[in-house]
């Protein structure tokens, strides 16, 4: 992947993984919009890079993210290095169309813009230890960017109350709501998020690319609407490489060998 100036994140790639990691610890990785532009071009760089399968995001330090960075809310700002790619909203977009799989790695408390993130990835799995929740109201704030994403994922009442209160859930509750795939103990978070780069590594590429498509074109239509898209997406992954070989593969009862074509 291509190597850039961030003051916000760092990026690493080992493995068929591009790891971005939300590096602000002193400011419990608050979310600003020189980190939002930073993410913005992350995402870009590890979707153009075809050793990339997946892209997992966490927090350094304890926290995965805060929320907004309400110092830059009010005028404060860091100078950015990179050019300007897009605001939190097409940070939003990004991640809830990612043409790769995006796992959340919750490491910490998810609040406000940093739950926005965790609710658009593609997986999400939270640390025990961690709490997600949309505090904005108690700052005469509300989750408003956010309420999209969130919409997706929790039902209405729930979310409703989450909210209105202020209230936090723990990571079981969010679980449960449907906020991330699972909760598990702390010390068990790389191995479940390993659990999904691994699955999506053993997928092929192209299939992979071209079912995250599907969810992304037919978003929001009826059903009368969706399915000549999602025909015309069959017909296109059917002349793929990757799916000829493994209908190949399973006729002769051995393991498919992707090529991602």
């Amino acid at each position: 992947m291509t190597t850039r100036p961030y003051q916000s994140i760092l990026v690493a790639t080992a493995d068929g993984v591009a790891t971005i990691t939300l590096n602000r610890p002193e400011r419990r990785n608050a979310i600003g919009t020189v980190m939002t532009n930073e993410l913005l071009w992350a995402l870009e760089d590890a979707t153009a890079d075809e050793t990339v399968r997946s892209i997992v995001i966490t927090g350094a330090g304890k926290a995965f993210c805060a929320g907004g960075d309400f110092a830059q809310m009010t005028g404060g700002s860091d100078a950015p290095e990179l050019p300007p790619k897009g605001d939190f909203k097409d940070l939003m977009l990004a991640l809830f169309y990612a043409e790769k799989p995006v796992i959340a790695r919750v490491n910490g408390h998810a609040m406000g813009g940093g739950l926005g993130i965790v609710a658009a990835s593609t997986f999400s799995v939270a640390a025990t230890s961690a709490k997600l929740g949309t505090p904005e109201i108690d700052v005469g704030l509300f989750p408003f960017m956010i309420y999209a994403v969130l919409e997706r994922v929790m039902t209405r009442r729930r979310l409703v109350e989450m909210m209105f209160s202020g209230g936090k859930l723990t990571a079981e509750e969010a679980a449960e709501a449907g906020l991330v795939n699972k909760a598990v103990p702390d010390d068990q978070l790389d191995e479940a998020v390993a659990g999904y780069t691994k699955l999506i590594a053993s997928k092929s590429p192209s299939t992979v690319r071209l079912g995250l498509r599907a969810l992304r074109d037919t978003d929001g239509l009826r059903i009368a609407d969706k399915l000549p898209i999602l025909s015309d997406a069959l017909a296109k992954c059917l002349s793929t490489d990757d799916a000829r070989e493994g209908l190949t593969a399973f006729l002769q009862k051995r393991p498919p060998s992707w090529s991602g074509r």
